[in-house]
């Protein structure tokens, strides 16, 4: 039985990403803590997810999608207001 802090992660078609152990990732939160997403840089790539549902899913980004997405929140194209 798989520890209850692991997801099983199943590819998509087209998936071109690799099957990542996130048991033993370093999972980080923002600096003030308030928010409810935690990233872990794994194997070159970023992973994100819930940190109030850590058994999850998380999102697995590649460096660029990574660097593009931190760009559109910075200029504030994800903002709910």
């Amino acid at each position: 039985m798989a520890d209850s802090t692991t997801t099983q992660q199943h590819p998509l078609a087209g998936w071109e990403k690799p099957d990542l152990d996130l048991s033993v990732a370093d999972w980080r939160s923002s600096s003030d803590g308030r928010g409810d997403v935690q990233i872990a840089f794994v194997e070159g790539f970023i992973a994100m997810r819930n940190s109030g549902r850590p058994e999850s899913p998380s999102l697995i980004f590649t460096p660029a999608e990574w660097g593009a997405f931190v760009h559109g929140a910075r200029e504030g194209r994800f903002d709910l207001t």
